[in-house]
């Protein structure tokens, strides 16, 4: 549970959180929602939408929404203000492995253009249309409001490939594709464009970048990537969600076109 302070008190708040079905989702919704405010839980399946608003409880509700179409997001969006009246915060957290997770591992030589659009898809094209359609209403507000991209630390470096050596995860062995990279590096890109074409009017536009976050992987891996990180250890869900309840909050009113890494690390090597 988020520990709340005067400053991160996000009562009277709309929080939607993209992908919030998901590991890493689920926890950003859970810890939005522990420091009063409302969250919308976006993502593309109902069923899924609904139990994970039932499960973290609150004022929370679930919307299925396809990032990637533009009808889809307009209508999500519709349907948020429609039943809170307003946003104010926009955390971009949903990134996709592809329709076809064992091909979005292949390696780069032979990697299909399908497979790399379908990611991009999301991981970029969902994202502009999400922060298109949270600065609209932002500015029919009257300004402020706060959107969080979620990147990865390796949208900041390259990848180690020694830490994949015996690993095992969703079935078989993994990597970091490019497409991955190339998609994350986009979204700090995306984040500092934001903050400078929205500064004037008060919203800010933040890039939160995790490190690995434990969800599954073998022991080998789990220990490979210890072993590359200052801290020794991988992210737990939770570790990620404090730095994302601070960016929104007025604790960060100042702060904007920044790249927080929650990395252990990681990155400092």
């Amino acid at each position: 549970m988020t520990e709340s302070r005067p400053g991160l008190d996000l009562s009277g708040k709309t929080v939607i959180v993209t992908g919030g079905a998901g590991i890493l989702g689920r926890n950003f919704c859970r810890g939005f929602a522990d420091v009063g405010a409302t969250v919308a839980v976006l993502d593309r399946d109902a069923d899924m939408t609904g139990a994970a608003a039932e499960e973290i409880g609150g004022t929370s509700f679930g919307i299925a929404c396809d990032i990637t179409s533009p009808e889809s997001v307009r209508e999500a969006m519709e349907s948020v203000t429609g039943r809170t009246g307003r946003l104010d915060v926009l955390v971009n957290n949903a990134a996709s492995k592809s329709r076809d997770v064992r091909a979005f591992f292949t390696p780069f030589e032979d990697y299909d253009l399908d497979i790399w659009r379908d990611v991009m898809a999301v991981n970029v094209d969902g994202m502009f249309l999400m922060s298109q359609a949270a600065g609209r209403q932002f500015l029919a507000q009257g300004g402020g409001g706060s959107v969080i991209n979620i990147a990865s630390i390796y949208g900041l470096v390259g990848p180690d490939p020694r830490i994949y050596e015996g690993s095992d995860y969703l079935g078989g062995p993994i990597n970091t594709p490019a497409v991955y990279s190339a998609s994350k590096a986009a979204v700090v890109g995306l984040t500092k464009w934001l903050a400078t074409h929205w500064g004037p009017r008060g919203i800010r536009a933040n890039c939160l970048v995790p490190g690995g976050v434990a969800s599954g992987q073998n022991g080998v891996f789990q220990q490979n990537y210890a072993s590359r990180t200052p801290m020794e250890r991988m992210a737990e869900a939770r570790e990620i969600v404090g730095p994302a309840v601070f960016l929104a909050s007025d604790e960060a009113s100042y702060i904007t076109g920044q790249v927080l890494a929650a990395d252990g690390g990681w990155t400092a090597w």
